[in-house]
């Protein structure tokens, strides 16, 4: 069975259900416009309609996408429900190859840094690791885990890998080898992602038990833990220069659904909270240096929006809403003006951000 619209449908052979969806989102775009919050140059904030429909091309996916991740300035990869992950260039609208080898869900995705390789993990409790020069078979297989595997981060030098699971365990691979060099468990401590502090050997953590921790990979001894907040952590994003991290939280009708930010400093202090959507906060990214004088981060949450913050000041300058898209699950920055995120119900969209006039954030296409 397959989920459209909200209603299970009977299972469909993919170019069927490609075409299909494909009517589907022509006749929707018609009737369905996204409507975002403008941030004038006075200040000013007013809710407008974007009446241009997105460019909807044939989706990558025929299920829920779980993840989606950068690999260059012209590919992305995502992965999801179907159980394939898929490397796709946002910028021409191509599916350039599909990777097939788990034999549940795909959870999360990290890419190597400027190498044309990538790991998936999955609900199967495996790890794969896959080339796009190299064939459509992974090129190792880590397994260590005994439940789904729920974070990976690649080093900065990319000779190893953390990988975490819902086992309360987290385990430091070496990629040359695929050899389990470190393990480290702790009790409740389901881990909901990782990320690798840029040029330093420390590993932010969230989990399920409210906590953000920072470990030290020599060791894979516990460096620090922040204060326990008020609902689960479900993701977290480092800053380039290594001196921040945002973590998201998990809630309901406006109670947690937050993003924080972090010092990874000596202090090591809460810096900011962003408060605005009405459902679980599923991802955050910092957005890269631009035009605008401030720094910003974005976040999307289960509300079907999009947000992008004033990094400083807490202050919501943009909210895109994505009616129809169901839960938002994971955001990844394209480039200095555009963003990727994965949805239940509509696949990946592309969104812009503009600042020629202010700042708007609107929806580019879908696939």
């Amino acid at each position: 069975m397959l989920l459209l619209d909200g209603q299970l449908k009977p299972a469909l052979p993919q170019k069927v259900f490609c075409r299909l969806w494909t009517v589907m989102g022509k006749l929707q775009s018609k009737l369905r416009h996204s409507t975002y919050l403008y941030s004038r140059p006075d200040g000013i904030i007013e809710e407008r309609v974007q009446t241009k429909a997105p460019q909807e091309y044939i989706p990558v996916h025929v299920d829920t996408v779980s993840v989606v991740a950068t690999l260059n300035s012209d590919l992305c990869i995502s992965g999801g429900k179907d159980k394939t992950a898929v490397a796709y260039n946002w910028k021409t609208g191509r599916v350039v190859k599909r990777f097939t080898g788990h034999e549940r869900e795909i959870t999360k995705i990290a890419c190597i840094p400027k190498a044309n390789q990538f790991f998936s993990a999955s609900r199967d409790k495996t790890v794969l690791m896959w080339d796009l020069q190299g064939s459509s078979h992974p090129r190792q297989q880590l397994s260590g885990h005994a439940m789904v595997v729920t974070g990976l981060a690649v080093s900065p030098d990319s000779s190893q890998l953390c990988t975490g699971s819902r086992d309360n365990s987290l385990l430091l691979w070496d990629v040359g080898t695929g050899q389990c060099v470190e393990r480290a468990s702790v009790s409740r401590n389901l881990v909901t992602h990782l990320c690798w502090v840029p040029s330093e050997p420390y590993i932010v953590q969230t989990s399920e038990d409210k906590t953000i921790r920072l470990w030290d990979s020599r060791g894979l001894q516990m460096a620090h833990m922040f204060p326990t907040k008020q609902h689960i952590q479900t993701h977290c994003e480092v800053s380039v220069d290594g001196h921040t991290c945002i973590s998201c939280s998990s809630g309901f009708g406006g109670e947690g659904c937050e993003a924080t930010l972090w010092d990874l400093r000596q202090t090591r202090d809460r810096m900011c909270e962003y408060k605005g959507h009405f459902q679980t906060v599923a991802s955050c990214v910092f957005l890269p240096k631009s035009t605008a004088l401030m720094p910003m981060i974005a976040t999307s949450a289960h509300d079907s929006k999009v947000k992008i913050w004033n990094q400083d000041t807490g202050a919501c300058l943009s909210t895109l809403s994505l009616d129809g898209s169901g839960p938002l699950t994971s955001l990844a920055v394209g480039d200095i003006s555009s963003l990727l995120c994965a949805s239940f119900y509509r696949g990946v969209h592309l969104l812009r951000v503009d600042h020629s006039q202010g700042l708007e954030l609107q929806e580019v296409a879908a696939f």
